[in-house]
């Protein structure tokens, strides 16, 4: 089977799609044949190196933690799932695998995999995992949204920023989006309030907001100081100078910067799912490209300046 994955860190070129063996599932896990899988921050970090910790240095390391697909055949004690199910779920974002999701088969803990939403193509769904589970934690868990507060969603554009504005508009929210001005009539139309060019905005002229959604990880301080008496905030852009900016804010009690590693399990993936189904969220993709092509997604995400996700498309 095909299966992309980097046998050194570095930038975009150093992705490969290589022949390797088919996997298979042990006790509690499942055999996908992946359909589609979306291109994540978490991904292009690992590709570059930025957690060698977690994900070693013994290559090769496969990349793509989200994905969608057809199970192929169940391990022992699986119960609910059999062949010929359609699924979207994730692989552990913190494990180190020699296969992940940008491949025709993955194999995954059954409690990480849910039913695919209805109405959607695998395609739409792959871009909706780590995205959407992102978002819908961040607001339901971390900030706690509740209905007719005042919500900035920073980077609204983006994967996350796109799901976080359609959950938190669902929610009851005020949502303010802040992004390039070229895609103001789309965020307003998956529910933003409001939107603010970013390049001509500054912190200092907006809020003051109860719940801010960072998704880009740089001027937290700035941000932070737009919030209410009682606001919240959360970042989900994390690099060196957010972590400071992270740790630095623990002096503020609630009104510090909050951030967490999404780690969705079935649970979640079903609530998402339902809010899919109910069309209170809809995807979002900007381009689709082959797994041949997976190094030129990564570019390209890497670019910015899009609405929505990039999508590696699979066929067996």
């Amino acid at each position: 089977m095909k299966a992309a994955q980097i046998t050194s860190f570095g930038a975009p070129d150093v992705l490969r799609v290589h022949e390797t063996d088919r996997p298979s599932p042990g006790a509690g896990e499942v055999l996908v044949a992946v359909e589609a899988s979306s291109v994540n921050g978490h991904d292009t970090i690992v590709r570059a190196g930025g957690l060698k910790m977690v994900s070693g240095r013994s290559f090769p390391i496969g990349v793509g933690l989200d994905f969608a697909g057809v199970i192929v055949t169940t391990g022992s004690g699986v119960e609910g799932y059999r062949a010929g199910d359609r699924v979207w779920g994730m692989v552990h974002p913190r494990g180190r695998h020699t296969v992940a999701g940008a491949a025709e088969y993955v194999v995954v803990a059954a409690d990480r995999v849910s039913p695919a939403p209805v109405g959607v193509s695998a395609v739409e769904a792959a871009s909706l995992v780590v995205a959407g589970s992102t978002a819908l934690i961040a607001l339901r868990d971390s900030v706690r949204l509740a209905d007719g507060e005042r919500v900035l969603v920073r980077g609204a554009a983006g994967g996350v920023g796109t799901a976080a504005v359609q959950l938190a508009h669902a929610m009851g929210g005020q949502v303010t989006a802040l992004a390039r001005d070229r895609h103001a009539a789309v965020l307003r139309d998956l529910g933003a309030d409001e939107v603010l060019d970013y390049g001509t905005t500054t912190s200092d002229r907006i809020g003051p907001f109860d719940v801010i959604v960072d998704t880009v990880g740089s001027e937290l301080h700035c941000y932070r100081s737009r919030l209410a008496k009682s606001g919240r905030m959360v970042t989900v852009g994390l690099s060196a100078s957010a972590l400071a900016a992270i740790a630095a804010s623990t002096v503020h009690g609630s009104r510090r910067i909050r951030t967490f590693s999404a780690n969705p399990d079935s649970a979640v993936l079903d609530e998402l799912a339902d809010h899919v189904t109910s069309g209170a969220l809809r995807p979002v993709v900007h381009r689709v490209y082959p797994l041949a092509e997976i190094a030129a997604a990564h570019e390209a995400f890497g670019r910015g300046g899009v609405i929505g996700k990039h999508v590696l498309a699979l066929s067996h």
